[in-house]
């Protein structure tokens, strides 16, 4: 009989496909790449560290040759996988069907260089009939597609190595560029600019409330005296005012005022009902951008977290391959789709031919057909033991897909004018006619204004010539509103649109600025930081190219043409890399003319009372008074398209003059200030000394609080903490405080050591009792490792596919862990805790239980330059 090894990238995706597979296949995960580029120096290896191009990892002298390296932690699971193929007559590369999967094939087989008969296995779905028909329908590594991935890489390594270290210089630290990255913050911070720029223009209107045979009825004026009346696209968003041969009536608060007045006692007459039929065609099921804006819109998932239940989704099974193109349908699951159709609406409800999408995304390229249910007949959401965020997501893509095959909905919307005087009036109803696939999906809209698709606006019957009663009149004013800031729904639209990157990269673009502190999320909206500001001033007045959409975009053509065979790779690097207007050249040509003060000099629309810079410690505002330079800080988090003159002076004011103090503390006799640094608000008890070393009690505000509601006494109680509530009945004492994860109470034992609890949202660490702590003490404990650590979970990741107990990310003495049961084992070095997966946490414990205690980790192997 013969023994095949089949690999796939993780554990769940080996669970899933062994269900499938007849005796005599094993299947073993990778775990993700397992080999990358030098992520640092030290993972460089020695023959190469002398090289002037070693950092970048990258041979740009010499063909553009990478030097890979094992990835951390990976040199186990290649040894593992080297040993079971030494009992197979045949190697299954069964990575994902994309660029980034044939890239994982290529890299195993340049690993494990097997003697034995090699096939690419490829599926969209991991269902029964896709595996038997992927096991006979194998095919070789593409490599077009392999060399297309590595461009990729290579690119995307040249610009942020290289370009990243001129910001370290003239900017400051733990700044990068990257080659879609700083396109990304670009759009950011000209949205905000935008915003700047932006000036309100008000107008007024009137509303009437009318009653038609007893039934009442809104209607807005829309005409005066023949003419249009003014509404918020009339305006110039630069001036505030009309926009110039608009031939529009612009209302003043006064003019409305007497307009309604003289319109109270008018006649009023229905002149004209007009109604329109307006047929809508489904939405195309999903692709990766659409998804990760739906899920964004209804779900409230970032782009990263919606990939990362998808891909689970996909594991384990349930959905198609989530990274994707194409919004084409297989025969199989139009037939699904129609079947549910039949099922649950009935046949009125089903499009009268099956239909099809087709696809308009720049260079689509990845997998052949969109996001939909797995299989032939697709699972109800109810039926699939899914529950919490993966159930909610499932039911999106189910009811999505479905509603492709739905008849379109028919309404139709109604316009009736009555007139009053010599105002014109209008009332706005739609009459559904039939919902169509509104019955199964609505899609979601980026503009929270929007009114739901299919809901019915009823209007009283009414004919020509009737006359309605006026009940009230009411005048309303309206200012216009700038641009809205970018949602991560909306900036994945954006870059799709542009051709910008690829939708399987959007989530970690996206993570990415986040993290570099280039943007901040508020209530949805990517609020662009003064850090990114400062970057993209300088890449535009330095390397405008690579903060260019069209320059990007046509980067990306390239990599398709290099997978489609028609650009040759070597000569398209060396161009862009060590050509006469390479980046390359450019670095080092600009690297001089660029003036580090300057750099640091943010530029905004209407500021005059000092200049806002990026310093080492932050934003900071920098005027003269006179010959003395007067500086104040800005906290991180300030918003550059909401920053005024009249805040910059009044935060320049008090810096000058000093804070005023709140009050005496009562005991010390020293006075209390409040101050606003890096980190936001926050109270000192006593002046700050010349002695940096020597630094004044100080305390946060606590969340919710503001400078304007902290008063003496508050910022006493703050001073106080952390608080004494008394003593532990089984010794020691108990003391209440605010840590960097939040209030807490902790138990101080008698051998020093201590014990946790987090308060909950109803506690107020200032006021809890005694009573209180020792009820939370109480509560059951997390595994923590060391005594004096929160038990506070950084990320829940769910329950092990073992034995259903939960494991989770925690942090600990040494950094951030993952624990399951009484097994911690430790983040690799640059993992984010954000992107922890359960198949790598599964992994990883898995290694350590391999190991047992007091053993030490073996270095990982090192990789050779590639031939």
């Amino acid at each position: 009989m013969s023994n095949a090894l089949v690999i796939v990238e993780s554990p769940t995706k080996a669970r899933t496909i062994a269900n499938f597979l007849p005796k005599g296949y094993t299947v073993m995960s990778s775990m993700g790449h397992v080999r990358d580029l030098p992520s640092s120096a030290d993972e460089i290896p020695a023959e190469y560290k002398k090289e002037k191009w070693a950092t970048l990892g990258v041979d740009y002298a010499n063909g553009f040759e990478p030097i890979y390296i094992v990835s951390k932690g990976k040199a186990k699971i290649v040894k593992e996988l080297k040993a079971a193929l030494k009992n197979a007559d045949q190697l299954l590369l069964a990575t994902d069907e994309d660029r980034e999967g044939e890239s994982i094939s290529w890299h195993l087989l340049e690993l494990l260089n097997p003697k034995v008969p090699v096939k690419r296995m490829v599926f969209h779905e991991i269902t029964k009939e896709a595996i038997e028909a992927a096991i006979t329908n194998c095919r070789d590594v593409d490599d077009r597609l392999v060399r297309a991935q590595e461009t990729r890489r290579i690119l995307d390594r040249l610009v942020g190595y290289t370009v990243s270290p001129l910001l370290w210089k003239k900017i400051g630290g733990q700044l990068s560029a990257g080659r879609v990255q700083s396109v990304a913050v670009k759009l950011l911070v000209d949205r905000e600019r935008e915003r700047r720029a932006f000036r309100k223009g008000s107008y007024w209107d009137l509303k009437a409330k009318l009653d038609q045979k007893g039934e009442a009825f809104d209607a807005i004026l829309v005409r005066l005296a023949g003419k249009r009346l003014a509404i918020g696209k009339d305006f110039d968003e630069n001036t505030g005012k009309i926009k110039a041969g608009a031939d529009v009536v612009l209302l003043g608060a006064d003019e409305a005022t007497a307009l309604k007045a003289k319109l109270q006692h008018a006649a009023w007459q229905i002149t004209d009902i007009e109604e329109t039929p307006q047929s809508r065609r489904p939405s195309p099921p999903f692709i990766t951008s659409t998804l990760q804006q739906e899920a964004n819109r209804k779900l409230n998932l970032s782009a990263r977290d919606a990939m990362r239940v998808a891909q689970d989704l996909y594991q384990r099974g349930f959905i198609t391959y989530m990274r994707t193109d194409s919004v084409n349908l297989s025969q199989q699951a139009i037939d699904a789709a129609r079947e549910w159709v039949q099922t649950m609406y009935g046949p009125e409800y089903l499009s009268p031919k099956p239909r099809q999408f087709a696809t308009t995304s720049k260079g689509a390229q990845e997998a052949h057909e969109a996001i939909r249910p797995a299989g032939q007949h697709f699972r109800a959401p109810q039926d699939t033991g899914l529950t919490g965020m993966e159930l909610r997501l499932y039911e999106l893509i189910w009811k999505r897909t479905v509603a492709s095959q739905m008849a379109e909905s028919k309404q139709t919307n109604i316009a009736v004018t009555i007139k009053a005087d010599d105002a014109e009036f209008r009332a706005s109803g739609k009459r559904i006619d039939f919902p169509g696939f509104f019955r199964a999906y609505v899609e979601g809209s980026d503009d929270p204004d929007a009114a739901i698709e299919g809901q019915e606006v009823n209007l009283p019957a009414m004919q020509k010539g009737d006359i309605p009663q006026c009940q009230a009149i009411d005048a309303i004013g309206h200012e216009t509103q700038p641009p809205a800031r970018y949602t991560e729904a909306s900036l994945v639209k954006a870059l799709e649109a542009d051709g910008v990157g690829r939708p399987s990269t959007y989530a970690s673009i996206i993570g990415t600025i986040i993290e570099r502190g280039y943007c901040r999320v508020d209530k949805k909206a990517l609020l662009p930081t003064l850090r990114a500001f400062a970057v993209t001033q300088l890449l535009e007045r330095h390397f405008p190219d690579l903060v260019d959409v069209g320059f990007t975009a046509a980067m990306e053509e390239k990599l398709d043409g290099i997978a489609e065979g028609k650009v040759e790779w070597l000569p398209y690097l060396e161009q862009f890399y060590n050509g006469d207007k390479g980046l390359n050249q450019a670095v080092q040509q600009r690297e001089a003319d660029i003036d580090t003060e300057k750099a640091r000099v943010i530029a905004l629309d209407g500021i005059a009372a000092g200049q806002i810079r990026v310093g080492r410690f932050g934003p900071y505002v920098e005027t003269k008074v006179g010959d003395e330079t007067v500086t104040a800080n800005l906290p991180d988090d300030v918003v550059p398209g909401d920053i005024s003159d009249d805040d910059l002076k009044r935060i320049l004011e008090q810096s000058a003059k000093g804070p005023e103090p709140l009050g005496t503390h009562p005991e010390t006799g020293e006075q209390i200030f409040m101050l606003s640094g890096r980190f936001g608000p926050y109270v000192q008890l006593g002046e700050t000394p010349e002695d940096k070393k020597k630094k004044p009690k100080r305390a946060s505000l606590l969340k919710g609080m503001t400078p304007e509601t902290v008063d003496l006494k508050t910022a006493l109680a703050l001073l106080s903490l952390p608080r004494a509530l008394g003593s532990h009945p089984e010794g020691g004492s108990v003391d209440a405080a605010a840590g960097r994860f939040g209030p807490y109470v902790a138990h101080t034992k008698p051998d020093k050591t201590k014990e946790f609890r987090s308060l909950k949202a109803e506690d107020n660490v200032l006021t809890v009792t005694l009573e209180r702590a020792l009820e939370l003490l109480a509560q059951p404990k997390g595994t923590r490792r060391g005594a004096a650590k929160t038990t506070t979970a950084l990320k829940d990741l769910g329950a092990h596919p073992d034995d259903g107990q939960p494991v989770r990310v925690l942090d600990g003495r040494y950094g951030p862990y993952v624990n399951h049961g009484n097994i911690n084992a430790t983040l690799p070095k640059d993992q984010k805790v954000e992107d922890v997966t359960m198949d790598q946490a599964v992994n990883w414990l898995a290694e350590k239980a391999a190991k047992g205690p007091g053993k030490k980790k073996k270095a990982p192997a090192r990789g050779k330059k590639k031939t």
